[in-house]
C-alpha cells in the first residue's frame, strides 16, 4: 500500500469588507500561522487594522500567527498604476505572471518551508477573483506539486 501524497495548503484574505473579528477569526479558525503580506503598501492609511506596522502584534495577540512582508509577490506600482486607470485584468495578469516569472520566484521560495507552515497570502480585495493574491497562488500551485488553494472569506 501506498503512502498518501501529502497536501501543501495555500490560504489567501483579502481585509476589505471585514470587521477586525472577522480577519482575525478566519486565520485562527484555519490555523494559519504565518501571514505572508504581498501588498505593495502594507502601511497604506487605507489599511485599517491590517497595517504592517500593527498587524504582526494583532496577528500574534489574536490569532498566535507570525507576520512575513514579502515584496518579491507584490505588483510594481506602475502595473497596479496601469490597472486602476484600464481595468484591464488579462493584461494585468499576464504583466503579473511575467514579473514573478523574472523575479525568480519559484527558485528563490524555499518549498520546504511552505509546506511545513500553514500560510495564507494578504492582500486588500474581498474577494479573490480579480486579486493578485489568486494569481500568486495558482503561480505556486502551477510550479509546486500538490498544492491546494483556500481562499477565505
Amino acid at each position: 500500500m501506498s503512502t498518501p501524497t501529502p497536501v501543501t495548503h495555500i490560504y489567501t484574505i483579502g481585509f476589505t469588507q471585514k470587521t477586525a473579528q472577522q480577519f482575525f477569526d478566519l486565520l485562527k479558525h484555519n490555523a494559519i500561522d504565518t501571514l505572508v503580506d504581498i501588498r505593495l503598501k502594507p502601511d497604506s492609511q487605507l489599511s485599517g487594522f491590517a497595517k504592517g506596522r500593527d498587524l504582526p502584534y494583532f496577528l500574534k495577540a489574536l490569532a498566535d500567527c507570525d507576520y512575513l512582508h514579502l515584496p518579491l509577490l507584490t505588483p510594481t506600482e506602475p502595473l497596479l498604476k496601469r490597472y486602476r486607470d484600464d481595468h484591464n485584468w488579462q493584461h494585468y495578469a499576464t504583466v503579473f505572471e511575467k514579473l514573478l516569472h523574472e523575479r525568480k520566484v519559484i527558485e528563490t521560495l524555499d518549498f520546504a518551508w511552505w509546506n511545513t507552515h500553514r500560510t495564507c497570502l494578504l492582500c486588500s480585495e474581498h474577494e479573490p477573483t480579480y486579486c493578485h493574491r489568486r494569481l500568486v497562488a495558482e503561480y505556486l500551485a502551477r510550479h509546486w506539486q500538490h498544492i491546494e488553494i483556500h481562499h477565505l472569506q
